[in-house]
């Protein structure tokens, strides 16, 4: 099944422009296993995505199929095999 992984254009950069990075996962894998595969040709994209310990950066939200991961199960969160998941360089200030 594919899953979708939808960037920001502020990332898109790091993955030759691309807006959307389709991954092939079995239906249920863990958030971790689908940004692995999606990121893999693009290391520097996975590392502003997510930190040395393989979690999800503080100032980054991932959403699947509209959900925050973070409020889930992190990157243990299980990933439905047609499900879209966005990044989002989170917005703060003051």
């Amino acid at each position: 099944m594919t899953v979708r992984v939808v960037l920001p254009g502020l990332l898109r950069d790091l993955a030759d422009g691309a807006a959307e990075l389709p991954v092939e996962v079995g239906d249920g894998a863990a958030l971790s296993d689908v940004l692995d595969r999606a990121f893999e040709p693009w290391p520097v994209l996975g590392r502003r995505v997510r930190d040395e310990r393989g979690e999800i950066r503080r100032h980054v939200n991932v959403f699947v199929d509209g959900e925050d991961a973070k409020r889930l199960e992190g990157v243990a969160t299980p990933v439905g095999g047609s499900a879209t998941v966005h990044v989002v360089n989170a917005v703060s200030g003051g």
